[in-house]
This record gives C-alpha cells, sequence and structure tokens, in this order.
C-alpha cells in the first residue's frame, strides 16, 4: 500500500488519489486491523478552475490572435486555448479534499465504503482493484429487491409483518415508473396509513424508505441498496469506556462498536431480503 500512499496534487495535476493512515497520524500503518476487521481511509484531493475564467482567458489569446494575423481561430484552436488556458490555471487553483473510510469483513468478504457519490465510490475502486493485485469487487445483489421489500414493508397491515428485528420509520420517497415520473416524499410522517398505500397501489414505488435495526441504529435504505443518513441510537456508544484501562483505545473501540452494530445490521438486512444472490463471491 506504501506505493499509493497519498501525495498532494503538484502544479498542473488535477486530482490524485491515496491511502492515508486512518488513525490520523503521520508516517503510521495505512491499514488498521480491529477484532479481525480491517480499516482503510482514502484521501482524494481535486482541483478545478472555474469554467468562466478559463473561457475568458482563452478568448483574450484568441482576440490576440486575431489582432495580430487577422485570422479569426476555429473550433479545433480555441479548444486548444482552452486547454492551455486551464494548465495555466491549475497551479494556483484552490485544491478540495475529501476522505473516505473503507471497511473491510473478511469475516464475511464485504467492503463497506462511506463514498456516497458515485465518483468516490469510483475512485475508491479503482485505487483498491489498482493496489490489491487480484483483487475482484463484485457490487451486492440480494435475492429480493430492495424496491420490492420496501413496497411490501409499507403495505403490510401491522408491525408484525415486517421482518424481525427491521423497523419502518418516518420518512419515504415514492417515485412513478411511467413517463410521469411524478414523485411524492413523506418526512417525519407516520407511513403505516392508507395514503401511502394508495400511492403505491397507484404505481408509485419506493426509492427511500428510512429503517431502524433492533433499536441500534437507523439508515435510510435506497432502491439500490444503498444506506444514507446512518447513524447509530442513544445508548449504543454509551459503555465504550466502561473497561478503560492502561491499553484502552478510543480509536479501537469506536471502529470495534461502530463495526460489530452494523455487521449485524446488514447480516439482518440480507436476510429480510431474502439473502445475497452473490454470496460466496467476492464483494
Amino acid at each position: 500500500m506504501d506505493a499509493a500512499r497519498f501525495i498532494p496534487c503538484t502544479g498542473t495535476q488535477e486530482k490524485s488519489v491515496g491511502f492515508v493512515e486512518p488513525r490520523g497520524q503521520s508516517h503510521g500503518p495505512l491499514v488498521e486491523s480491529i477484532n479481525g476487521q480491517r480499516i482503510l481511509k482514502l484521501k482524494i484531493s481535486t482541483k478545478t478552475v472555474p469554467a468562466a475564467e478559463i473561457r475568458k482567458r482563452a478568448q483574450e489569446a484568441a482576440d490576440r490572435i486575431e489582432a495580430e494575423t487577422g485570422r479569426k481561430p476555429g473550433k479545433k484552436e480555441m479548444k486548444s486555448l482552452q486547454d492551455e488556458a486551464k494548465l495555466s490555471l491549475l497551479p494556483d487553483a484552490f485544491a478540495k479534499e475529501a476522505v473516505v473510510v473503507v471497511w473491510h469483513d473478511p469475516s464475511s468478504n464485504l467492503v463497506v465504503t462511506d463514498a456516497v457519490s458515485q465518483g468516490k465510490l469510483d475512485d475508491v475502486i479503482t485505487l483498491m482493484v489498482r493496489t490489491f493485485v487480484g483483487l475482484a469487487l463484485t457490487p451486492l445483489q440480494t435475492n429480493i429487491a430492495p424496491q420490492t421489500a420496501m413496497a411490501q414493508w409499507l403495505l403490510a397491515a401491522s408491525p408484525d409483518e415486517w421482518p424481525q428485528g427491521v423497523s419502518v420509520e418516518r420518512e419515504c420517497e415514492l417515485r412513478a415508473s411511467d413517463e410521469s415520473k411524478s414523485r411524492v416524499k413523506f418526512t417525519h410522517h407516520h407511513l403505516q396509513n392508507d395514503d401511502v398505500r394508495r400511492h403505491i397501489k397507484e404505481g408509485k414505488l419506493p426509492t427511500q424508505l428510512a429503517l431502524s435495526w433492533d433499536g441500534r441504529l437507523e439508515f435510510v435504505l435506497t432502491d439500490s441498496l444503498q444506506l444514507k443518513k446512518l447513524s447509530y441510537l442513544d445508548g449504543v456508544f454509551d459503555n465504550r469506556g466502561s473497561q478503560q484501562g492502561d491499553d484502552y483505545d478510543p480509536f479501537d473501540a469506536d471502529v470495534s462498536l461502530a463495526t460489530g452494530e452494523l455487521g449485524k445490521a446488514l447480516q439482518g438486512l440480507f436476510d429480510a431480503l431474502g439473502g445475497l444472490a452473490n454470496s460466496g463471491q467476492p464483494a
């Protein structure tokens, strides 16, 4: 992993992606193993130059060419002038940095990341596949589609019909699959009602649904099997320091509790969705 350690963007470099120390300690390990769980951290640095400034610089250069030669640059030359303008502006551009955490559970062969956007997820996958030769990452698929399951839970006559450990909370988004693409969103709303059921029966299917797991954590499940707004409920971390000793480490304690609780919730969610369709494959 050391060869893939993060290095800040240089000069005209637009983007840099690399591993950093999970504990935030300089020159420390790039992977932490805690209770058999592996924690990695990536840093993504990107430089952006305002498009309006690029166009302005390119137009100034085009105006000079026209004044000196009497010839107005064509489209191809204008594109070249824009590229040159961008390169000249990049060294002074502000670098925006983002950090992404990656958790690998060897026992279940799952890789979990807090990269929400597709762009950051692509950066994670690209770096890991390039770094760990032979690694194959496969998107998870469940035997029951999340959208199908969420609709069933919303149509349930009572909470007794929900899967064990899973509770429907007070937020969801329903979207029509026809050309209208009409959408309705419920926030801070009791979802076991005829209004929600009517929308589903009319063809609007859930794309997001707030759930909680065993009173320990809550999240919003999406139709693409993504978990958003993940948070641990009151009491989960209350006892993390109750057994503090000379070797107590808050980072280790947080990782142990967080991965332990989330691991149980993920397994419960997969069970509620009929199990993993690609179980046994790399994930």
